[in-house]
């Protein structure tokens, strides 16, 4: 659904076209045909269109709306043990071809304990002892 909204009320008489201060609203006259048009981008949402329209054509409350546009869905990677969000597969993909390797799908926590765990084996295979140095 657009912002800016005109009901039937319309007349086409310019006044909004003619009173907004950002350049947001234009118009074409082609053949028989008066078309308005409005740029999200240029308008402030100062509702002068809406104030200065004699037929109350202008539907200022879509504009006012402060609705949030899905602009893309991306697919998650999850952590292997927990489930945890970890990053989407494109920004997996992407990393991975600049470091040249797999990711590894663990979260932050997961893979700290792994590390540690690693770490214990290494070292008590190293010193004969089951126990991790302090």
């Amino acid at each position: 659904m657009p912002y800016f909204q005109v009901n039937d009320k319309c007349n086409g008489c310019l006044a909004c076209v003619q009173n907004c201060p950002a350049d947001a609203l234009d118009f074409k006259d082609i053949d028989d045909c008066r078309t308005l048009s409005h740029n999200m981008t240029r308008c402030a949402r100062c509702g002068n269109c809406w104030r200065v329209c004699p037929q109350d054509a202008v539907e200022f409350q879509y504009l006012m709306k402060s609705n949030w546009d899905d602009v893309i869905t991306l697919t998650l990677i999850r952590c292997r043990i927990c489930g945890d969000v970890l990053y989407p597969t494109n920004f997996e993909k992407t990393v991975s071809q600049k470091l040249d390797k797999t990711l590894e799908l663990l979260c932050p926590r997961h893979r700290e304990s792994i590390n540690k765990m690693t770490q214990a084996h290494f070292h008590s295979g190293m010193n004969g002892s089951k126990e991790v140095p302090q």
